[in-house]
């Protein structure tokens, strides 16, 4: 039978046996007569709503996409009365906004915005069609498993200019649209791209799906390693390395925590010394929690070429390839193994001197260039994770029915949902300024009047994730702490929303940046 097939109500009804089960869910028939068997829950529940209407059983107990998978080989057609456009499920296609409220920062819900025009409303449906197709098909299983991005899909990243748009715009951006094949998503040239782009695609790449260990496998290394290769490399390692990197050929990652001195730059261990020809350096040490490092093909690695105890001012960045002597374990971390999150060791690693990004000694300034930057990019990414969680919510408190009515009919959940709603919202009206003021900012007017709101943001916003994922838990319930079913999203962000509080300076660093920095532009000013 071919879906286009359209049955009555009536005709379902006939087929009320486990000898011939039909049923309908939404306005499409099933034949579960063979299915029924292999029910994870028992036959019992599916013979139960034979030749019934199970829309609202089917809701209670399952997730929308396992109507997309699984169901669909015993899909065999339509029903002749379908519900009506105010109750039909909504079924999004590839690229498309949700229209749950809050589920969409609120430019992108029909409210105006000083921020975006017609390209970014372009660019992020793009991007959003792009992973939709590409990518999450396959990511929650993938992620599950802790299987890495393949390369393939690198590549396609680096093709559709994904990865191009996640990094800061510069002359780099122009060199892979011209000379390597790149298009940027939804047809952008290099000329219009702004940081409202870049915010975009770091919201589509990574908060947005989902699947934290898995997205941060698609390039959350590659975005803090690959700016220093581009911004103080030579220019022929920056056009060598940008061009494999942004292409998705090659991959890299940022390698500066060590487990002597995790985020005390000052202290890292890690050596390299000039070899007697001047030619190479000899790279010796151990770094920690390296996103990305388990499959990266460059370590942008900070290393000691001071003596012992030379402290900041003895510390080089140097552009490590993969090579004899450079090894990669993988470290279990509360998320996905798919981060590729690694213990590197260097062993006698030959790394040529012309890798040597900026000058010796410079390396902490190096690294401290794109802290704002970076703290700015996972704020992106947390809120947006965040603001999936409240969409997982609104849907879960209405669809569930508790008492004989939706749970959303509960005061208590409602109050839950405002204090969410209420805090994803200001971080992101927060961010969208931040992000406005960065724009029009050169770096060093960044350095001075942006570090401490940038870090107070990421505060603000790591905070609001541990209230998102402690409220989502309640509404959710025993769902919430289970891998599978219909409470996953929120599982999986419940185990991975205290990274975003680590990662890029701690919460308590961050406070402390904020204020102090606040402090040095405090006047004399009196009660």
């Amino acid at each position: 039978r071919r879906m286009t097939t359209v049955y009555t109500r009536e005709d379902v009804a006939k087929h009320a046996s486990s000898a011939s089960n039909w049923v309908t869910i939404d306005d499409k028939v099933y034949d579960l007569t063979r299915f029924a068997s292999f029910h994870p829950g028992g036959k019992a529940f599916i013979d139960r709503v034979a030749g019934q209407d199970a829309t609202e059983k089917f809701y209670a107990f399952h997730r929308q996409d396992i109507l997309k998978g699984l169901a669909a080989k015993y899909l065999i057609g339509v029903v002749s009365d379908p519900p009506s456009k105010r109750h039909a499920n909504v079924v999004l296609a590839p690229g498309e906004l949700s229209q749950v409220p809050y589920a969409e920062p609120s430019a992108f819900q029909g409210l105006p915005s000083p921020f975006y025009d017609e390209s970014h409303f372009r660019f992020r449906a793009a991007l959003r069609r792009f992973f939709d197709e590409e990518v999450m098909p396959d990511a929650v299983s993938l992620d599950a498993r802790g299987v890495h991005p393949s390369k393939d899909l690198w590549r396609k990243l680096g093709s559709r200019g994904i990865l191009a748009s996640r990094v800061q715009s510069g002359p780099w951006l122009q060199d892979v649209v011209d000379n390597c094949g790149v298009v940027l998503p939804g047809g952008i040239k290099p000329a219009e791209f702004d940081a409202f782009h870049e915010l975009i695609a770091h919201e589509e790449s990574s908060g947005r799906l989902g699947v934290p260990g898995y997205a941060d496998g698609l390039g959350a290394g590659f975005v803090i390693g690959l700016p220093p290769v581009l911004q103080f490399g030579t220019s022929e390692v920056s056009k060598r390395v940008g061009r494999e990197v942004l292409t998705g050929v090659k991959r890299i990652c940022l390698a500066i925590s060590g487990p002597e001195a995790g985020s005390d730059v000052a202290n890292v261990e890690c050596r390299a010394e000039k070899t007697k020809d001047g030619k190479h350096y000899v790279v010796n040490g151990v770094k920690k929690w390296i996103t990305n490092g388990v499959f990266a093909d460059y370590f942008v690695t900070a290393v000691r070429t001071g003596p012992p105890g030379s402290g900041v001012k003895g510390l080089s960045l140097l552009l490590v390839e993969r090579s004899e002597g450079l090894e990669t374990k993988p470290i279990k971390t509360s998320y996905s193994a798919s981060a590729g999150t690694a213990y590197v060791t260097y062993e006698d690693v030959l790394v040529p001197v012309t890798n040597l990004l900026g000058k010796e000694g410079d390396g902490f300034r190096l690294i401290m260039h794109n802290f704002n930057h970076e703290r700015w990019y996972i704020v992106a990414g947390a809120n947006r994770a965040s603001r999936l969680v409240v969409e997982e919510c609104f849907k879960w408190a209405t669809q569930r029915l508790v008492f004989g009515k939706p749970l959303i009919e509960q005061p208590v959940i409602r109050q839950k949902l405002a204090k969410m709603v209420s805090q994803v919202e200001g971080v992101q009206t927060w961010l969208e300024a931040v992000t406005y003021q960065m724009q029009h900012m050169s770096h060093q007017e960044q350095a001075k009047k942006l570090a401490g709101p940038i870090a107070l943001l990421k505060l603000f916003s790591t905070r609001v994730a541990n209230d998102v994922s402690d409220e989502s838990c309640q509404i959710l319930g025993g769902r919430a702490i289970t891998v599978t079913g219909m409470g996953q999203v929120v599982e999986r962000f419940q185990r991975s929303a205290k990274f975003a509080a680590i990662l890029g300076g701690s919460e308590e660093i961050m406070a402390e940046l904020g204020i102090r920095q606040a402090m040095r532009a405090m006047p004399n000013a009196r009660l």
